[in-house]
């Protein structure tokens, strides 16, 4: 009988973790901090994709979280170890897939004339959420590729994503027949 895998190894206890290829570093590393936020980001957009109910958006936000399981395991990887075994990674298609979706979107939305505030409804709100913290991840990826070496696909696609988020946010918000909350800014004349 094979033996069941543990959830816990007890090996994070002291406040470090391993990378993959197993080079061990504290919780706090830059790496653990990007992936770390990739995995919330995924997290949300599970919780996102059980609301959604349209089919077609529903596949591409499981797309999505795929790719961006592919990320994770980029930004966890010791590029300074040789792995037992090949990792998937991102492609020009999967930023490509992002910006045809969001053409196709944004054929049929209102043209922006002005910032829009988020929520008006759950859905929309919590894609703004998602768009927020896909946000905070790339500033943490940039951040992280200024000291060590990070696919560029990996930063084009996380950038491209928080796009595609903000109009899945908006074209949310049109099926559910509710308007683009503008931002009036009260401008004091002095």
């Amino acid at each position: 009988m094979e033996k069941a895998w543990k959830i816990y190894t007890k090996t994070g206890d002291k406040g470090e973790t391993s990378l993959i290829g197993g080079t061990r570093v504290p919780k706090y590393h830059e790496r653990i901090e990007a992936y770390g936020t990739l995995d919330e980001l995924n997290s949300l957009i599970g919780y996102l994709r059980d609301q959604v109910t349209d089919v077609h958006l529903r596949d591409v936000l499981l797309s999505i979280q795929e790719n961006l399981f592919t990320c994770e395991s980029e930004l966890a990887t010791d590029p300074e170890k040789e792995l037992l075994r090949k990792l998937p990674h991102l492609s020009e298609d999967d930023v490509l897939e992002l910006e045809n979706e969001i053409d196709a979107m944004n054929q049929h939305l209102p043209e922006l004339s002005s910032f829009i505030l988020p929520g008006g409804h759950p859905l929309v709100s919590l894609c703004h959420i998602c768009r927020t913290v896909c946000r905070r991840g790339e500033r943490i990826i940039i951040k992280l590729a200024s000291e060590m070496a990070v696919n560029e696909i990996l930063i084009k696609y996380i950038n491209r994503l928080s796009d595609y988020l903000f109009v899945l946010a908006r074209e949310l918000a049109f099926i559910n027949n509710i308007p683009d909350l503008p931002w009036k800014p009260d401008v004091l004349d002095k």
